[in-house]
């Protein structure tokens, strides 16, 4: 049985998770229609059903565990970007903020002794683990590219592999 305190503290992370689900597919949605980004379109695409799921994945144990999923009314995401970079610095800056709520999930759980949750979370550790240091490499990257039309040609049809069951793309 779920405490009230972690009742509240997993439906603000299932409610950050639908947040970042938007967030992605507002940034899908600005990038399909810049020229030539049709990889990038796809990446953002995946990023939001993934996001999607984390957000399933948390109603399906809020309510196993005698709580109730509370589905949150959202607020608009941001719908454009002055540039890829922004974009991808927008996609950092929310991991990060995703990975500090995870790890203050884990220390409410930990204080509470529900050792149930803790291990629940630890797959959301592990996620968020990737997803930060994906971020950060596909930034690098296009830090390392600047303005170089051919690198971003590049950055865009490889980032198609990123995140694939056939051979996860090492960036």
């Amino acid at each position: 049985m779920l405490s009230e305190r972690m009742k509240q503290g997993l439906n603000a992370q299932l409610t950050l998770e639908a947040q970042s689900s938007q967030a992605y597919l507002a940034m899908a949605s600005w990038a399909e229609i810049q020229p030539g980004l049709d990889g990038v379109t796809a990446f953002f695409y995946r990023h939001s059903d993934e996001e999607r799921m984390h957000m399933l994945k948390l109603v399906g144990y809020i309510n196993e565990r005698g709580g109730f999923a509370v589905i949150p009314a959202l607020a608009q995401p941001v719908l454009t970007y002055p540039s890829l970079k922004h974009a991808f610095n927008a996609l950092l800056q929310h991991e990060m903020e995703v990975s500090a709520s995870i790890n203050d999930l884990v220390h409410t759980a930990l204080e509470e002794k529900d050792y149930a949750t803790h291990n629940f979370l630890q797959w959301y550790v592990a996620e968020q683990i990737e997803e930060e240091q994906l971020a950060r490499k596909l930034n690098d990257k296009l830090e390392m590219i600047g303005d170089d039309k051919s690198g971003l040609y590049l950055f865009d049809r490889d980032i198609l592999n990123v995140g694939q069951p056939s051979g996860k793309a090492k960036y």
